[in-house]
């Protein structure tokens, strides 16, 4: 980072207290539509957290080569999803973007990963399906960043770590997924069913819910080698990958809060974590 890159930072994103950083299990696209225990907690959650400078959110469903930064000013609202009624096809999300906080997002993680800026993105249902809920007045810039499919997931735990500093300058990090999401196996007569799992749901939901409390990072990190209930629930990495950025992005002594901790529809959790 050059000199005027470091001066125009800190001109864009001056010093604050340090902002928590979140995990929000979204769960089907209808969330952002439907009334239930998940968004009103959400929109709970909107109430009570500082009004931040902007958002950092790494989506489930920004899952590429490459590590990449959505810079437009003006994101699109992606409805990336089919089968769905029109009235969620209806929704937009016009939150603006942040060109500077992707600027700044890409030259913080200059020493792990070449990111690269693009145009070519906006806002999936990843994010605007919760960030709704949470900032309903759209008024919070929002800045996506990619999941690169080729880093192992201790590299994704590393790039949630030189993010953090992000939290001193105003801006809350979100990640956007699902601890247990194997759609392959879920019970669609029981799709609105809050707290029915499998039993490997439920013992995976158990021992990661014990890692997150315990501060157990490399069986989080190392998530797949953790016996067949762990492989149940993550059958593909991309819906678990965003808790390791939040995870980076945490100090072990920080406070972290579970909310949303309920299985849904025996394969899927909405466990969701608030650290700080």
């Amino acid at each position: 980072m050059t000199l005027n890159e470091l001066s125009t930072a800190a001109q864009s994103f001056p010093l604050t207290p340090t902002f928590p950083v979140l995990f929000l299990g979204h769960g089907s696209p209808m969330n952002a539509i439907e009334e239930n225990s998940f968004v009103a907690s959400f929109r709970a959650l909107g109430k009570e957290l500082p009004h931040p400078k902007a958002v950092l959110c790494i989506s489930a469903h920004w899952y590429i080569k490459g590590t990449k930064v959505c810079q437009v000013a003006h994101p699109e609202t992606i409805h990336d999803f089919y089968g769905f009624p029109k009235s969620l096809f209806d929704v937009q999300y016009p939150a603006p973007g942040s060109p500077s906080l992707a600027k700044e997002t890409q030259l913080l993680l200059a020493p792990l990963v070449q990111a690269s800026l693009t145009d070519d993105w906006g806002l999936d249902h990843g994010a605007w399906s919760v960030l709704k809920h949470v900032f309903p007045h759209a008024d919070v810039p929002v800045v996506q960043l990619s999941i690169d499919y080729s880093l192992p997931p201790e590299k994704h735990f590393e790039i949630g770590k030189q993010l953090k500093a992000l939290r001193q300058r105003g801006i809350l990090i979100v990640g956007s997924g699902n601890i247990v999401h194997n759609l392959g196996l879920v019970d669609f007569a029981r799709i609105n069913d809050e707290g029915y799992g499998f039993d490997w749901a439920v013992e995976a939901r158990a021992k990661t819910n014990q890692w997150l409390m315990s501060g157990d990072m490399d069986a989080l990190i190392h998530y797949q080698k953790q016996g067949p209930a762990l492989q149940l629930a993550a059958p593909t990495p991309e819906h678990y990958l965003p808790l390791l950025y939040v995870l980076g992005a945490a100090d072990k002594k920080e406070s972290l809060t579970l909310f949303n901790d309920k299985l849904l529809a025996g394969s899927l959790s909405m466990t969701s974590v608030k650290i700080g």
